[in-house]
Order: C-alpha cells, then sequence, then structure tokens
C-alpha cells in the first residue's frame, strides 16, 4: 500500500517538473517572439523615419536617424552630410519627392538590407523609379541607418558632386509678314563699376560725377549702388543697359556683353508688339513652370504669345568627380527655342501711320480687305518699350504714367462710338430692307430736326442746311436728319437685324485683348431717340478701330465681312456674308462720291492719280444737349480701284486743323505709291 502511494507522489513530482520545464520553454521562446517583433518595429521605424525625413527635405533631422560611423569613415561630418542635401534638393529646387517599393531583407538578428525607388521632379521634368539600396544596423541599442554618397543618387561615391547645367531657351522673334524685325534679340553693352577701378580720393568724387553725368544717375544713387551688401571691390556692379556703339571709354566704367529684347519700331509699334520683363512673385505663383529670374511677356504680343515665344529650356543633371570630371548622367532635356511668329504687319506702313497722327490722341488700323491681314494697328501717344526692358528710370516711368493722353491705352482695341462713318452701314442696312434707295428724297429744313413733342427738348442736328436730301447727297453731305429718319422708318426690328450680320457681340480670333463690339447697353433701344442716333453712328454704340475696318470691308468684297487677322499662317481667311452684292458696289460708288464730289466731307482726299472711296465722322461726346462737347474724329477710307487696302483712322479730342483726315491726307497717298513700288 505505501509503496503504490510513493509511486503516485513520485509520479505527479516528475509531471510538475515537466510541466516547469515547459512553462519555462515557452516564456523563452515567448521573449524570443517578442524581442524579434520589437527589433522589426524599430528597425522599419528607422527606415521609415530616413525616408520621411528624404520626402520632406527636413534635413536638419537627419542626425536622429544616421549611424555615425558610416558617414565618419566617408571623410564626412554630420553637418557636411546636411549641407550636401540641402544644396543639391533645395539648391535645384527638386520637390514633389516620394518612395515606393519599400521592402525589407533579414541579414542577421543585428542587421537588415533596405531598398526603395525615389520618384521627384527636377527643374528639367519627373525623374522617376531611382532605386536606392543601404542597411540598419544596430549600434548602441538603437537601429539607425547606414549612410553614404550613393543616398543622394544612386552611383555617387567619396567627394562627388551633382551639377546642374541649364540651358535657357532663346526667345523667338516676331516679324513683320517681309521678315523684318518687330521684336529681335540683340546684343547691348551694360556699364558697371567695379569699385577698386573708381580710384581714391578727389580722383574717385570726380570719377563719380563723370559717371553721373554719362549716364543721368545721380551721385547719390550710384552710391547707394557701391554700397549694397554684396558689392566687393572686383565685382562687376551694374548701372544701366545701352546699345552696344554708345559705349564709350569713361574712368572707373567696364562694360560686358549682354542679350536682351530689342523693339526696333520704338514707339510706332508698343501697344501691339509689347514688351517683356522678368517674371513677378505673383507670376511665379499664378504659373508654376516659371522659375525666378525667367523673361515673359508683359504687354502685347509678347504677352499675349508668351508661350509659343519662350520656347522650353533644357539642360543636364550630373554626378562629377570632386576635380569636376563627368561620371554619370542623371537627366538630360533638349532645349528648344522659341518659334518666330510672323505677322501680317508691315512695318513700313506701320512706322507711317504712327508718324501721321503726330502724337496725337489716337489710333490707325490699316488692313488688307481681301484676306484680313492687318498691315498696321497702331495707338497714339506711346512709349519706347526698350525702356521697359533696359531698365526704365523712375522719372520716364512717372512722366508716361501722368500724361493726360494716357500712353498705355491700345486705342485701337479700344471702343468709341464711330460717328458718321456708321451712316455707311446704316445706308446698307437700308438699301437690303428695302427701305432706303439711292434717289429717295427727303425734305429736310433748318440744322435740327425732332420727331414730334415726346422728344421733349432733343433734336437731331447736322452741319448742311441742304432742303431735298437723297441717300447719296446724305453720304456726301454726312446728314444726320437723313440716316436718322431711315433708322426710323426702318424700325428697330429692322435695323437690329442687319447690325446682326456684322460682328457685333463677336469675340475675334486675334491675340489682342478686346471686348466685343455693342450696340447698345441693352437687348433692345427702348427709346426712339437712341434708335436715331445709333442710324448715324452715336447713341451706345462701342466699336474699336479694327472690329470699324473688318466691318467696312464688305464694300470691297461683294458684301462680305472679312475678319480681322495678324498672324500669317496657311488656310483660308474667315468672311460673313452681311449685305447683297449689290448693295455693296451701290456703296462703293457713293463713297468714291464722297470723295471726288467737291462738297463731299472727305473731298480734301481727292487726287485725280487714284480711285480713292471715304467717309469721314464726327462723334460728339458731351453730357447735355445743346452744349458743345469734346469730338473725335474718324476717317474711314479704301482703296477702290485695286483693293489694296482699308484704312480707318480715329483722333481723339481733336482741333481744327488735326482731324483725321487732315493727318491721313499724306499717309494715303504714301500707301498708294508703296504698293505700286511693291
Amino acid at each position: 500500500m505505501k509503496s503504490r502511494v510513493k509511486s503516485k507522489r513520485i509520479r505527479i513530482k516528475s509531471y510538475s517538473v515537466m510541466l516547469l520545464v515547459i512553462l519555462a520553454g515557452l516564456g523563452s521562446t515567448g521573449l524570443f517572439l517578442i524581442k524579434h517583433h520589437t527589433d522589426n518595429r524599430q528597425m522599419r521605424e528607422a527606415a521609415n523615419n530616413f525616408i520621411h525625413i528624404l520626402e520632406n527635405k527636413e534635413y536638419e533631422k537627419l542626425g536622429d536617424v544616421l549611424e555615425k560611423q558610416s558617414y565618419t569613415s566617408a571623410d564626412y561630418t554630420l553637418e557636411d552630410v546636411k549641407d550636401k542635401y540641402d544644396v543639391i534638393f533645395n539648391g535645384m529646387n527638386i520637390d514633389s519627392i516620394q518612395a515606393s517599393e519599400i521592402t525589407f531583407e533579414k541579414i542577421n538578428d543585428n542587421e537588415q538590407e533596405i531598398s526603395f525607388r525615389l520618384n521627384f521632379t527636377t527643374p528639367l521634368g519627373s525623374l522617376d523609379n531611382l532605386a536606392y539600396h543601404t542597411k540598419i544596423i544596430k549600434t548602441d541599442g538603437h537601429y539607425r541607418v547606414k549612410w553614404d554618397p550613393s543616398l543622394i543618387f544612386p552611383g555617387m561615391e567619396g567627394k562627388d558632386k551633382v551639377t546642374f547645367h541649364q540651358w535657357k531657351a532663346e526667345r523667338g522673334e516676331i516679324k513683320d509678314h517681309l521678315g523684318n524685325g518687330l521684336a529681335i534679340n540683340e546684343e547691348f553693352k551694360e556699364a558697371g563699376i567695379v569699385p577698386k577701378d573708381l580710384s581714391q580720393g578727389n580722383e574717385k568724387e570726380k570719377r563719380l560725377q563723370k559717371i553721373s553725368q554719362q549716364f543721368d544717375i545721380s551721385v547719390e544713387e550710384l552710391r547707394q549702388k557701391l554700397d549694397q551688401d554684396w558689392v566687393k571691390d572686383d565685382l562687376f556692379v551694374p548701372l544701366k543697359v545701352i546699345e552696344s556703339n554708345e559705349a564709350e571709354v569713361i574712368p572707373g566704367i567696364s562694360y560686358r556683353t549682354t542679350k536682351l529684347r530689342y523693339y526696333p519700331l520704338k514707339e510706332a509699334a508698343a501697344h501691339l508688339i509689347g514688351y517683356v520683363g522678368k517674371a513677378t512673385k505673383e507670376d511665379l505663383e499664378k504659373k508654376t513652370y516659371l522659375t525666378e529670374g525667367d523673361v515673359i511677356g508683359k504687354a502685347g504680343l509678347e504677352r499675349a504669345l508668351d508661350k509659343e515665344l519662350r520656347g522650353e529650356d533644357g539642360g543636364e543633371i550630373l554626378i562629377v568627380d570632386k576635380n569636376g570630371k563627368e561620371k554619370q548622367e542623371i537627366q538630360t532635356l533638349k532645349k528648344v527655342d522659341g518659334k518666330t511668329i510672323k505677322l501680317t504687319i508691315d512695318n513700313y506702313i506701320q512706322m507711317e501711320a504712327f508718324k501721321h497722327l503726330k502724337g496725337k490722341a489716337g489710333s490707325t488700323v490699316v488692313m488688307e480687305p481681301k484676306e484680313g491681314g492687318l498691315y498696321a494697328a497702331v495707338s497714339s501717344p506711346s512709349f519706347d518699350p526698350n525702356k521697359m526692358v533696359q531698365g526704365i528710370s523712375q522719372q520716364d516711368y512717372d512722366k508716361y504714367a501722368n500724361d493726360e493722353n494716357k500712353p498705355f491705352i491700345s486705342r485701337f482695341a479700344t471702343g468709341y462710338a464711330p460717328g458718321s462713318t456708321f451712316k455707311a452701314i446704316t445706308s446698307s442696312i437700308g438699301l437690303d430692307a428695302k427701305v432706303t434707295y439711292s434717289n429717295k428724297l427727303r425734305k429736310i429744313n433748318d440744322l435740327s430736326w425732332q420727331k414730334d413733342k415726346t422728344w421733349g427738348g432733343y433734336s437731331v442736328t447736322r452741319v448742311s442746311d441742304v432742303q431735298n436730301v437723297d441717300m447719296r447727297k446724305a453720304l456726301i453731305y454726312s446728314d444726320n436728319i437723313y440716316f436718322a429718319q431711315e433708322a426710323l422708318e426702318m424700325g428697330e426690328k429692322t435695323f437690329r437685324n442687319g447690325l446682326r450680320q456684322f460682328i457685333f457681340g463677336e469675340k475675334l480670333d486675334l491675340p489682342i485683348a478686346m471686348n466685343a463690339a455693342q450696340v447698345s447697353n441693352k437687348p433692345t433701344f427702348e427709346s426712339e431717340i437712341l434708335l436715331a442716333d445709333t442710324a448715324y453712328g452715336q447713341g451706345e454704340l462701342l466699336i474699336s478701330p479694327i472690329q470699324q475696318a473688318a466691318m467696312y470691308t464688305v464694300f470691297q468684297n461683294e458684301g462680305k465681312v472679312v475678319y480681322p487677322r495678324l498672324l500669317v499662317e496657311k488656310g483660308e481667311w474667315k468672311t460673313k456674308s452681311a449685305i447683297s452684292s449689290s448693295t455693296a458696289n451701290e456703296m462703293k460708288d457713293c463713297l468714291e462720291e464722297v470723295v471726288n464730289d467737291p462738297n463731299g466731307t472727305a473731298h480734301l482726299l481727292y487726287n485725280q492719280r487714284f480711285q480713292l472711296a471715304a467717309k469721314t465722322g464726327t462723334a460728339e461726346i458731351k453730357t447735355q444737349q445743346g452744349e458743345k462737347g469734346d469730338e473725335n474724329s474718324f476717317l474711314l477710307a479704301f482703296d477702290a480701284g485695286d483693293d489694296q487696302f482699308l484704312l480707318l483712322s480715329l483722333v481723339e479730342h481733336y482741333t481744327a486743323g488735326s482731324s483725321a483726315t487732315q493727318l491721313n491726307k499724306s499717309f494715303i497717298e504714301e500707301l498708294y505709291e508703296y504698293f505700286q513700288i511693291r
């Protein structure tokens, strides 16, 4: 009995020992698994922290993740490593850094290999799938990234560097239809001072005085330039850009060659061509493809066609050794120079059109009436766009800005009431509507008229007291009353339907900012007075000189409007039927009589050698009936023989002797001679 009890106790004790052994084993395994899991987590955390630093360019945190021995053995300090990343990635504006395909491979208990890929954007574009490899190692109880230069760019080693060479695209030039330059790239001389060349004492003062006089820069401003923080004795301090032939030998002055945009026609084409300048902070924020220092179009066609003119910069990113010898190409992008753009503009016509305005506030547009090419689009007064590029002084800018004639306005794209030139349109609509006809007489007495007493104190006035007036006489004498009565007889519906056949409300396909031509402020006149006023070119009409020129092409094209063009390009030009061919031809004959008839308002332009058609116009700007307001003078004139040109000219607030007709008489004669020679 005792022996059985004893055996049982021995068995229980054995089981207990075995259980303890099993439990101990399980505990050791658990501790091992926990430790293994912790090690893995810490390794991955170290790797993820490093990648996070790379993605966010937080290089100041590299000391928390890099294994010290790895970079010191490569002869780098921690600051060296931080600076290298900063100079390369921030210095080259590399951004949008993203890691992918992150993998780990165990080497041993204290070491794992990590592989990943980086994608990012450089100034040359997207750079994808760069493969990186390194190790995560345990030192002093912490997991760190083993570093070497290949973790900046794969392939780097030792004291290798990364260089970036940018190849700037050359801006495309703008030329006229004959190939003459309107906006070109030209070499200039930039004058500057190297401080050590100024000498000392009295001699220095003498030289500063001479430089001040020569370049129209005050001595005080010269001193401010020389006192800038970056200036050193042997550095070039730029003062002013001048044309190469103006560079004179002046003690203390040095010159260096620079390439800038140049506008040969200067003031004559400033509003049309515009000018370039350095991108501002606002430009950089709006257009992310720009970088600091980029030159962009600031006004006119330079701005409207900037994308085509700028081209695309290129460059290369290379790994070079410490001596600058190329080792590896990282990225290359070929530069594409800007496109040369040819305009329908004729530089001679543009220059002469501007010259004949004689500085008066106004505009002249000359058009090729068959295909719509604009030979000239001039606005006066103007400014010199070369000053904007070369560096305009505050004094010169203020002079422009404070000029009451507003030289920065592009008048060829500004809406005006067209005055009596518009009677040609009213006549055409009336003829097609069978309301107006050439020998239809209206008996008109006196110089003013109103329909009835409902017009109150308002009346339509005219200049010539001609009693029996037909359409031809009304055009010759420019009779407001006749056309007011014709429009009232047509009625608003017929008149508006006729106007819709032209280009009112349409946006023209031109690289020029311009509001659509308008008939009235509202969809209907809501007043017979406004209907009457519109008939002779006043009321609420707003038509730019370019739009007026386009509308009047109907008389040289069998009743079709030829849309204006500015770019020389292949393909059909755009037209639109507006009036019948018979009406167009009849109106053409009538407008020739306005020149040929001694009583015609355009008879000043008569020359027996030329077959010219024309219509003059005056739009009066006043606030109430009876007062004398400012007057804008208009001239429509076109070659009725060979259809070589159409001219529309405007002079604002004209005075005796400076009407659009008077200013353009000799210019029209020059146009005929020019086309004969050509």
